[in-house]
């Protein structure tokens, strides 16, 4: 009983329930903001990759792709921690620059290079011969890899980039190493001698939030499957009606040339 009292007293009390409401706004900022910068840095750094492998005669391009396979395996072969030490105590070693913003930066980095890996598999994964065809029909090979091929390959791998959402909101409870009061460093507040003079109950709360977060995440990514299912075969049922009609008309064509020959030979 003694426990749940104490779970009732971290949300009802009203200093607690704002700190929490707080932390559970800067964790939400930080985590979205580094979601999209992530998806942007991502899209560019696999679409570079493919570009330079699809064009190795390409000078260019080798200094890029240089770059991005670095950025990638330096980022995917350090710990997060170390990452956001660097940019909050080196990097941006700043007066007055904001904690959250480099918090943003160091997330969304670091998610870039994971969803940079996840859209260069489902960009291979889609027929060279999309990009063949909208070549042949005037597009550039810019506008083939964003109209044609980029959108095939966000369907293929928005599992992936789900897990890696889900992931990255998780992974931000670690800002408060570096003094950001997040909803994991207010639970911690909550939970100090001076406060509640226990760290269980308000960790809980803590992680009832997490976990609504995450279940949200879940339910939008399954809704965004179940919709692009449902639109293909849509689109599959649109293309067997047209096919339907089309093998009917020439049924029907078929049908009254013959009727025509009968009656040409009938007459002779």
């Amino acid at each position: 009983m003694l426990f749940f009292q104490q779970i009732w007293q971290a949300i009802s009390t009203q200093k607690y329930i704002l700190l929490f409401l707080e932390g559970f706004k800067t964790t939400l900022i930080i985590a979205v903001g580094a979601s999209v910068l992530g998806l942007v840095l991502g899209t560019l750094v696999s679409v570079v990759k493919i570009a330079a492998q699809r064009n190795r005669r390409s000078v260019l391009l080798r200094i890029p792709e240089f770059i991005c396979n670095l950025y990638v395996s330096v980022i995917r072969g350090t710990p997060v921690a170390l990452q956001l030490f660097i940019m909050a105590f080196a990097i941006l070693a700043i007066r007055g620059f904001p904690l959250e913003l480099t918090a943003i930066l160091t997330f969304g980095i670091n998610s870039g290079a994971y969803v940079a890996e996840s859209l260069r598999a489902g960009i291979q994964s889609v027929d060279l011969g999309q990009t063949e065809a909208a070549r042949s029909l005037g597009l550039s090979e810019a506008q083939s890899m964003f109209s044609i091929v980029i959108p095939q390959a966000i369907k293929n791998v928005i599992p992936a980039i789900g897990n890696e959402l889900i992931a990255l909101l998780k992974e931000t409870s670690i800002v408060s190493m570096v003094g950001i009061v997040d909803l994991t460093n207010a639970a911690k507040i909550i939970g100090a001698g001076n406060e509640m003079a226990t760290y269980l109950a308000p960790m809980v709360v803590a992680a009832i939030f997490y976990l609504a977060v995450v279940y949200l995440l879940i339910f939008a990514v399954r809704a965004i499957e179940r919709k692009m299912k449902q639109s293909e075969q849509h689109i599959d049922e649109k293309k067997a009606e047209k096919c339907r009609v089309r093998m009917e008309k020439r049924m029907k064509a078929i049908e009254a040339n013959y009727q025509k020959e009968q009656l040409r030979r009938k007459s002779a």
